[in-house]
């Protein structure tokens, strides 16, 4: 449903812009189906969240993980129901277990080090995770992108250590475990999906 929108409004866009080549086509799709895409889907996570009753803990765990994930990337699943479904698990579930989780200040000490060291290891390995769809061909995005993931992780980790609210601690510790679990290679076997370098590896551009 969303690809026959995306692919209507692409027509009246070429129909008034006539000077659109395939190239610019296809970056204008994308952009639609990002934009149409993604706002049906933050609707359905908070009104799921607000039907949890962890309304404003859905939003605080968008917005303290957004960074990690814009940098470090992540799989994603090919239909876009799949998509809704896996992303309102994700953000209602981590917000969850903030609500419901309190650690304690040496079992959250803990934890963030042993999440940082294994985050570390994954972007090391594997950020930025691309896709197929959206493959990153320059190597210095993909080394800005790396160590962006590095400081974003590292940031969230620290602040979940110094900050005295059990339920962002724990969204922050649980929702970074989850997102570098999202870039490694099981994780995108598990979804079917390929790193764009699989597909675009003899492309890439310094």
């Amino acid at each position: 449903m969303i690809d026959k929108i995306c692919l209507f409004l692409l027509n009246k866009i070429k129909k008034e812009m006539s000077d659109i080549d395939d190239e610019r086509a296809e970056v204008i799709l994308y952009g639609l189906q990002i934009l149409i895409g993604e706002l049906p889907k933050v609707i359905i996570v908070l009104t799921v969240g607000a039907l949890l009753g962890i309304f404003k803990l859905t939003i605080l765990t968008i917005i303290m993980l957004m960074p990690y994930r814009t940098f470090s990337g992540g799989f994603h699943l090919h239909t876009h129901l799949g998509c809704i479904i896996a992303t309102t698990i994700n953000y209602c579930g981590i917000a969850l277990l903030g609500k419901y989780i309190a650690l304690g200040t040496i079992a959250t000490y803990i934890s963030a080090i042993v999440i940082w060291m294994f985050g570390v290891i994954m972007i090391k390995m594997y950020a930025p995770a691309d896709t197929e769809n959206v493959p990153i061909l320059r190597e210095s995005e993909r080394k800005q992108k790396r160590i962006l993931s590095y400081i974003t992780l590292t940031i969230g980790l620290i602040i979940s250590v110094i900050i005295n609210i059990p339920s962002i601690s724990t969204i922050l510790i649980f929702g970074n475990l989850v997102q570098s679990i999202s870039i490694t290679k099981p994780a995108y076997r598990l979804a079917k999906c390929k790193y764009g370098y699989e597909v675009y590896e003899n492309t890439s551009i310094a």
